[in-house]
């Protein structure tokens, strides 16, 4: 992999990937690194340095795909069965925003904002018909993300049923603060998830409660179908999403998501 924690920054006007060393109250330590995510990165002979803003992880994607209805808590608090299969919808890859960036939300989508912390995947190489027992060689690193949801777009109504509309606004998938090397990450059904708006806990709930495991679900989405290097993979969204609570974000609001070990994103809803 040649990195631990791959992030990308702006220096001297440039965009370049680099490795997280350190994060401080003075912004955050990297060192550059040269490659990219289908041929692997490797070390510089550059010095550290101090950035103040990290910006998002991955400059693209293939393409983001989510898995609906993947914890048992969610599962329960929808009154939803548990599905025979994983439940799959996609984001296109404008829904791509940094760890801190802010989310702008257009008019329409702004009645019944919501969001859905969760474990994020990215794949490394081309992955087609993988078995479940090979399907973390496949992975490229892991991170934490928001599927940020317009949820008057996802009701019956409006949607059909189809998840994909009421996802897909622009800058409506934040992941970072880095993507986590997969040997870093040893067993992604042990982790830690919390969810905050403005400081206050939404969400807390470990990755052991998915209904699919990360394995199942890249042999899944690889069944008969080309998983491409850089793809994201949004694993589910436990219990607490605020469509159920009848608590949707306001104009204005902090939403983190965090994933023990993984670090956090960090997102401004600005209502445009």
């Amino acid at each position: 992999m040649g990195f631990r924690k791959l992030v990308r920054y702006e220096y001297d006007g440039n965009v370049h990937y680099g490795d997280l060393l350190e994060t401080s109250d003075n912004g955050f330590k990297v060192v550059k690194l040269s490659g990219n995510i289908t041929d692997g990165f490797s070390a510089t002979e550059s010095e550290p340095i101090t950035v103040k803003k990290l910006l998002c992880p991955l400059e693209n994607t293939p393409i983001v795909q989510c898995v609906g209805v993947n914890y048992r808590q969610h599962a329960t608090e929808a009154k939803m069965p548990v599905p025979e299969y994983p439940v799959i919808f996609s984001k296109p890859s404008d829904t791509l925003a940094g760890p801190l960036d802010d989310i702008p939300v257009h008019p329409d989508a702004s009645p019944m904002m919501d969001f859905e912390g969760e474990l994020t995947v990215v794949i490394g190489r081309d992955a087609k018909n993988v078995s479940e027992s090979e399907a973390l060689d496949y992975v490229f690193g892991y991170t934490a993300g928001n599927d940020v949801s317009a949820r008057n777009f996802q009701l019956k109504d409006a949607a059909g049923g189809q998840f994909g509309y009421s996802k897909s606004f622009d800058a409506f998938a934040p992941i970072g603060p880095a993507i986590w090397s997969a040997k870093e990450v040893p067993n992604p059904q042990t982790l830690q998830l919390t969810t905050r708006v403005n400081g206050e806990v939404r969400q807390a709930t470990n990755t052991s409660d998915m209904i699919w495991s990360v394995q199942q679900i890249i042999a899944h989405l690889s069944r008969g179908r080309t998983l491409k290097s850089g793809t994201v993979i949004m694993t589910g969204t436990p219990s607490g999403v605020g469509f159920f609570q009848k608590r949707f974000l306001k104009d204005g609001d902090i939403v983190e998501v965090e994933i023990e070990g993984l670090g956090k994103v960090s997102n401004k809803m600005v209502f445009v």
